[in-house]
């Protein structure tokens, strides 16, 4: 059957730009998946016994009707079968009136044939020029517009999905749902989405291939979810887990589609080769040099359900920079991963000894522990180690999640040797939302050392705590990392408890690091600790109050103490009085938050250059206020204060963000993060300045550029990039990165 694609419409495909998939690669075309926004009802599937007595809802059920003739994916919707098949039923408010019919109708109806599923989803509205689709560029923050978001759980095991999302300007977002609420959003898969605006509101419709996804064969039901963000209202709408205390990405509270017979992936084996290469201009001597680098990353499913991916001579080049920041603490500072190789399927690798997060305007805790890390594969101390070829399975075997992956790196003369890194991570779903795991990492990144970390965790989980709609987390882990040379004191352990809520949140940490557990492939922020952290959130939505939408207020309690000795090495409170979220979008973040906090210093700490702390207890106080402007707005706004007493002297910690957008095209933004600290050992200010001008042509081609700037390093910096989607799966990028060095000799 062939499939067409609609040039005049609004449209955007897959491949998501973090990804970065090198400078020319080759993509089969996209079927199609479609949406539209509207409703019709449909009775809900009977509550079984079993629910009943565990307390279950009922589940909501839809049929994806097969189809046998071609559908031209514009956006328009206007093939017959669109409007004779059935629509899944109404969607239903979860905010601001839960429970509550949606003000805005939404029709949303479910294709198949052989080869791919769509979806098609018409948002009416009463307002069609307040419709909002501020974005347009590839994997663009859709926070601030309309929008529809999608996900399906092709294994129905309640914890991971495949996430698609678009706006009407056709802006696409994919991602890899994990750990029943957690995204990846940097996994690209080949897919199609087109929009179009009209009188009667906005439509989209996507295409999803079936070999774009995993699942296991002769399955014939799905779990599926689908919302409708309206963004001038700040409403929400869902066709399942339409509840405040559900996240929409807590795919245990999905619904189901059926009727899904036939499928095929094709051969399953999918090859991209690419080409990169770069220009060097140096500047002091005229010099330029140029390198080209043709490599190959490859495809292949070995069942439905378990995919083998390779790559060949690999090339990050595309891979944009890192954001600044400047240190202030006397402990290790946390880079994301950008490269697209490992970011794909990051998931399945994910631990119990990172979580729980923070809610929001909380610090994490500062001492998280990853057994690996990808960072530290093909990255050392800053600069690049040349890939030769890497290998990864990911997947499922019945109800067991795998992952292996097998690197191989190339010597730098005079850094590093060729080396092997090998990661194995295995997690056994068990009951509806909660797994046993093991991982396992062999290599060290630097030196010529034995080096492995190993170890277990556990994740018990529920929404439906005592029968009631309450979300409850319970973690435990346990590593040892086995370094040649290192013996003994070389574990980390833990257990943390949240109780994740809308009006209520609560959350229970504690971990011991030992002074040698140091894994080679993963990251330690701190050694020889023991973390307690124990918080609370209290979190009303009051009716008719100033226009008050939500408010939060919280107390967290978090303190380190050392294993070596029993003595307090620091402590943080924080006590937010007042975070406002208002009906129309705009935010007090925080009023005058009370954050005292403790420090024992035990050796000599250089805070600044030339500001040299001495060992000893510090106490000191920091008052917190930040103010934001709503998201919908052209131009919006942030500025936020911290100020008081800080280790020996005083400091003000000043935050400003400011953007401006024109609708769909361009946006602008500029931020900046300055301290100004007073001390007797002397006065300093640290300064991070970044602005990023961006523009998207179409949702094929965009212009992104990133500046940056901090008086640490004294570096300005400039990347500017190019992405051009000539068709599904082929794109081309163009970088160019020029710094300056301040020179302060004058």
């Amino acid at each position: 059957m062939r499939r067409h694609f609609d040039g005049d419409a609004v449209r955007s495909c897959d491949r998501r730009s973090s990804e970065r998939r090198r400078c020319l690669r080759r993509r089969a075309v996209v079927p199609a998946m479609v949406a539209v926004c509207g409703g019709l009802s449909v009775a809900p599937a009977g509550v079984s016994t079993l629910q009943q007595l565990t307390s279950e809802p009922a589940t909501r059920s839809a049929v994806v009707t097969a189809i046998a003739s071609e559908i031209t994916v514009d956006g328009v919707l206007d093939e017959p079968v669109w409007s004779s098949a059935p629509t899944i039923g109404d969607l239903i408010q979860r905010d601001p009136q839960t429970g509550e019919p949606p003000t805005e109708r939404t029709d949303v109806t479910l294709l198949h044939d052989a080869h791919s599923l769509y979806i098609g989803v018409m948002c009416y509205d009463s307002d069609p020029e307040g419709v909002l689709g501020s974005q347009m560029a590839r994997d663009g923050s859709l926070a601030s517009d309309d929008r529809i978001e999608l996900f399906l759980d092709t294994f129905r095991d309640r914890r991971t999905a495949y996430y698609f999302a678009t706006n009407p300007s056709g802006a696409l977002v994919d991602g890899l749902v994990f750990g029943n609420g957690e995204l990846n959003n940097d996994w690209d898969a080949t897919w199609v989405v087109r929009t179009r605006r009209s009188e009667r509101g906005w439509a989209a419709e996507f295409a999803i291939p079936f070999k774009s996804l995993s699942f296991p064969s002769g399955e014939t039901v799905w779990r599926f979810n689908i919302a409708r963000q309206i963004q001038r209202k700040l409403e929400d709408d869902r066709w399942s887990g339409a509840r405040l205390e559900l996240k929409f990405l807590q795919v245990s509270e999905a619904g189901e589609i059926t009727g899904l017979r036939g499928l095929t992936q094709g051969i399953g084996v999918e090859l991209r080769p690419f080409i990169g290469g770069n220009w060097l201009h140096r500047g002091a001597s005229g010099h330029d040099t140029g390198t080209t680098k043709p490599g190959l990353d490859t495809f292949y499913n070995i069942t439905p359900s378990l995919k083998l991916t390779g790559t060949v001579n690999t090339d990050f080049g595309e891979t944009e920079v890192d954001t600044r920041q400047i240190n202030l603490s006397r402990f290790s500072l946390l880079f994301p991963e950008k490269r697209s190789f490992f970011l794909e399927d990051a998931g399945v690798f994910s631990f119990a000894s990172t979580g729980p997060a923070p809610t929001a305007g909380v610090d994490n805790t500062g001492a998280q522990v990853f057994p690996f890390f990808s960072r530290r594969v093909g990255l050392l101390s800053g600069g690049e180690v040349p890939i030769d070829f890497g290998l990864k399975l990911t997947g499922k075997i019945g109800r067991t999640d795998l992952g292996v992956l097998d690197v191989r790196a190339r010597e730098v003369p005079s850094v590093v040797p060729d080396r092997n890194f090998l990661i194995g991570r295995v997690k056994r779903n068990i009951l509806r939302q909660s797994y046993i795991g093991a991982i396992f990492t062999d290599g060290h990144p630097a030196l010529p050392l034995s080096s492995r970390t190993f170890g277990a965790d556990v994740r018990l989980a529920t929404s439906r705590l005592l029968g009631k709609s309450q979300n409850l987390v319970v973690s435990a882990y346990g590593l040892r990392s086995a370094n040649e040379g290192s013996s003994g004191r070389d574990w980390s352990y833990g257990v943390s408890a949240e109780y994740p809520n809308d009006k209520y949140i609560m959350q229970f940490i504690l971990h011991d690091i030992q002074e040698n557990f140091r894994p080679a492939l993963g990251f330690v922020q701190r050694e020889n600790v023991r973390l307690l952290r124990i918080g609370a959130n209290y979190n009303p939505r009051p009716k008719d109050t100033l226009g008050i939408q939500q408010a939060i207020h919280n107390l967290y309690y978090t303190r380190f103490t050392r294993l070596d000795s029993g003595e307090v090495e620091s402590w943080n409170l924080l006590f937010t009085w007042f975070d406002w979220h208002f009906k129309s979008g705009d935010n007090i973040y925080h009023l005058l938050d009370y954050n005292p906090q403790y420090e024992r210093l035990f050796a000599p700490f250089e805070i600044s250059p030339g500001v040299v702390l001495a060992p000893g207890e510090y106490r000191f106080t920091q008052w917190n206020t930040q103010v934001s402007t709503a998201q919908k707005r052209r131009l919006q706004a942030s500025l936020g204060d911290s100020f008081g007493s800080y280790w020996s002297g005083h400091a003000h910690i000043l935050t400003a963000g400011l953007s401006y957008k024109i609708p769909p095209r361009f946006n602008i933004s500029f931020n900046s993060t300055q301290t100004f600290a007073r001390l007797p050992e002397g006065n300093f200010v640290a300064r991070i300045l970044s602005s990023r001008v961006n523009y998207a042509a179409s949702p094929f081609l965009s212009f992104s550029n990133l500046i940056q700037y901090d008086n640490r390093s004294r570096n300005l910096g400039w990347q500017s990039r190019v992405r051009w989607t000539l068709q599904p799966g082929n794109d081309l990028f163009l970088v160019f990165s020029q710094g300056w060095i301040q020179d302060t000799t004058g």
